[in-house]
């Protein structure tokens, strides 16, 4: 498998230099915010539309979704980004936001799929467990062993509290903060998908019911590592009694010192993601700022390449480093996509 460090490197390295030596009003450098999912493979397509075109490599900014969307909606003009990375899709208030500043012209790409693993390093008890586990060990407010149609504050405090099979460790999980489109993707897909069938949320509103199942407790068990799921790899592979969330590919290219857990019977690979069989797959996505284009040197060229059969064909490149690409058609609607440029339009979001 490619390894993504030098790419890494390389694009930190001409992103600092971009930084330096382009006043912030007439840069010939494409930038590039968003999700830290995403970051690894837009950083390798950068790396290669800056080695093989005459423009400059991308600089890219690891920021979360949330960030990179209120970065990216900010409004027209080099001082602010010209594309965002997200680990899930636009929200209708970043729309909202975009259009308010005058960012109005937005084109969205679907890149492929990821899945959120849990993770724990290979000398760890592995788990094997149900979304509704994954809730209880997580969630805020769960419902009281004594009576399961009342919520109270979560009282568990080892995985084998819940599940005697389960660790006899204390529950601490590390994972992104809530800028981040993995937190709101594992906090829809995986907790509410475990909570929303419980009893002592079934007569709950829509509103009330997210509230409950999305939220997550906040004594310590999770510990938000910040933009940086390399931290979190790290700190997994020094702790044999810590538990991790991040995306797929992470754990794929740290496949010799990690293992995930098994999540409503189903193990996290390629395959299962790609079929939506895995319980907490999701879509990745970029965004771009149309009237960029044609300012900024370069942004169609770096669409092109992202979107080409080197990068996300059965072979292509982004798929030695992770990414789930998408099917042949797929792949063919966003190099139509690339070439006529359609503006998004809110009704595709609701």
């Amino acid at each position: 498998m490619m390894k993504l460090k030098t790419a890494l490197t390389s694009v930190a390295l001409a992103g600092t230099i971009a930084a330096v030596s382009t006043p912030a009003m007439a840069r010939d450098t494409i930038s590039i915010v968003g999700s830290s999912t995403v970051y690894p493979f837009a950083t390798v397509v950068a790396e290669r539309f800056g080695t093989k075109t005459e423009y400059s490599t991308p600089k890219l900014e690891s920021t979360g979704s949330g960030g990179g969307m209120k970065l990216f909606c900010q409004g027209i003009g080099t001082q602010h980004p010209d594309i965002t990375n997200a680990s899930r899709r636009m929200k209708t208030s970043e729309y909202d936001l975009c259009q308010k500043n005058g960012v109005t012209d937005i084109t969205e790409f679907r890149i492929g799929s990821d899945g959120i693993v849990i993770a724990s390093s290979q000398e760890a008890q592995n788990l094997d467990i149900t979304l509704e586990t994954l809730f209880l060990a997580l969630g805020k407010k769960v419902p009281n062993p004594d009576n399961e149609k009342e919520l109270i504050e979560n009282p568990y405090e080892k995985w084998s509290d819940i599940d005697s099979s389960l660790p006899n460790v204390a529950i601490r999980v590390m994972g992104p903060p809530p800028t981040s489109g993995t937190r709101d993707s594992f906090n829809e897909l995986a907790l509410q998908g475990g909570c929303e069938d419980l009893p002592a949320v079934a007569d709950m509103s829509e509103d009330d019911m997210e509230a409950v199942c999305q939220s997550v407790r906040e004594d310590g068990a999770f510990i938000e590592a910040g933009e940086n799921d390399n931290l979190i790899v790290q700190k997994l592979i020094d702790d044999d009694s810590l538990y991790g969330v991040f995306g797929y590919s992470f754990l794929e290219e740290n496949s010799d010192r990690l293992q995930a857990a098994t999540l409503n019977g189903v193990v996290p690979t390629v395959e299962a993601i790609a079929a939506d069989e895995y319980p907490v797959a999701r879509s990745l996505f970029f965004y771009v700022k149309k009237a960029h284009i044609g300012v900024i040197p370069g942004i169609k060229g770096y669409i092109e390449e992202f979107v080409s059969p080197a990068a996300m064909g059965r072979n292509g490149y982004l798929k030695s480093v992770g990414l789930i690409v998408p099917p042949r058609e797929a792949l063919m609607d966003l190099q139509d996509k690339a070439a006529n440029m359609p503006n998004l339009q809110k009704s595709e979001l609701l």
